[in-house]
């Protein structure tokens, strides 16, 4: 569907977007989820007439060797700007923390520094803070701050926050057919892509046992596997290969930090997985959970998630399979990037319009 506010603000607004990760598949050894939506959304935000400048090295030439300057402006400095965006950093220690030029460091969070204390505090900026991961801290300085918005992908975001969720390209739900993909021939029962970051415990719980009992596999960055002997796991794939092995899975299981499963928070590999046909079966104690998955997916123990699988097992291929697809999709229909770009601009636009118009020039 057609971006939705085009036009909406006037005058156009020039927007600094603060990331650290590629526009374009990038490189095999990060763990830039928003690779799947960051291209797509910043096209919506242009598609409505807004200027988007990228506020960091291009790594998708220096790191990637692929060359967007036709498309996307990049910008080291501190350029001329009316609004900003942050996908926000976090410290992580020996890292980010370290001093700049020093083995393994990367200097995210020193840049985002930058541009708050130069945009944000400085400038009074219109600022939406967009808290992908929920690591901005319920007590820091920016929820109070008067030009600054925080925006979470939860269904029940903090207080004073908004809905912003991680964006499915509108694309992606458009083409996705659910007959063709019930066709598909499935030989993984099972799958998982993602990293370990904090789900040990709902992985034990769920996947480990169903692993137990068929035919799987673990992609993604997981160091410390020994509790789990009995599962396949096969490293980090290209970001590219991630379509075609959900492609190959009959299901996956939504594995999330409770930081994220008590609020309804979701990541990209809830609409990855259903664009290709790959059915996520849920834990019921979710929150928001009907709001994600038909519930014929949800369970409440290990042994449930064994039989659902079994059960889709046995419907692989028929009308019923799509059917369930097309459910899985036809719930994902407000989280579209047109959707999702839409709130994000209104609240830019609520924040220019209160108190700072004389940071919106005319074009």
């Amino acid at each position: 569907m057609p971006f939705a506010p085009a036009g909406a603000l006037t005058p156009p607004l020039r927007i600094g977007y603060s990331f650290w990760g590629f526009l374009t598949t990038g490189v095999i050894d990060t763990p830039d989820g928003a690779r799947s939506f960051r291209r797509a959304f910043v096209d919506a935000l242009q598609e409505a007439g807004h200027e988007v400048v990228s506020l960091q090295v291009n790594r998708d030439l220096i790191e990637a060797g692929t060359d967007l300057a036709s498309a996307y402006r990049f910008d080291e400095g501190l350029p001329d700007l009316d609004a900003i965006v942050f996908e926000w950093r976090w410290p992580l220690p020996g890292r980010n923390t370290t001093v700049c030029g020093t083995p393994g460091h990367t200097c995210d969070l020193h840049r985002q520094q930058q541009l708050l204390d130069h945009y944000t505090h400085g400038l009074g900026l219109p600022t939406v803070v967009w808290d992908h991961d929920l690591w901005l801290p319920a007590r820091d300085p920016l929820r109070r701050q008067t030009n600054v918005r925080v925006a979470e992908p939860a269904l029940h975001p903090s207080a004073g926050a908004i809905t912003v969720t991680s964006p499915i390209p509108d694309e992606a739900l458009d083409i996705a057919a659910p007959s063709f993909l019930a066709r598909l021939p499935r030989p993984l029962p099972l799958v998982y892509v993602g990293n370990q970051y904090g789900r040990d415990e709902a992985f034990d719980r769920w996947f480990a046992p169903a692993a137990a009992q068929m035919a799987h596999r673990v992609a993604g960055k997981w160091t410390n596997t020994s509790a789990w002997p009995h599962v396949q796991f096969t490293g980090r794939i290209r970001f590219a290969e991630v379509a075609g092995l959900h492609a190959q899975a009959l299901t996956t299981v939504l594995l999330k930090p409770e930081r994220y499963r008590t609020v309804g928070a979701f990541g990209s590999r809830l609409f990855e997985s259903v664009t290709q046909g790959c059915l996520p079966v849920t834990p019921a104690d979710t929150v928001g959970a009907d709001r994600l998955t038909p519930k014929s997916l949800h369970v409440r123990d290990a042994a449930e998630l064994v039989d659902r699988i079994r059960w889709i097992e046995s419907i692989a291929g028929t009308d019923e399979h799509a059917s369930l697809i097309r459910a899985c999709l036809d719930l994902l229909d407000p989280y579209r990037i047109s959707r999702q770009a839409a709130v994000l601009l209104a609240a830019l636009h609520d924040l220019a319009g209160t108190g700072r118009p004389d940071h919106i020039r005319s074009r």
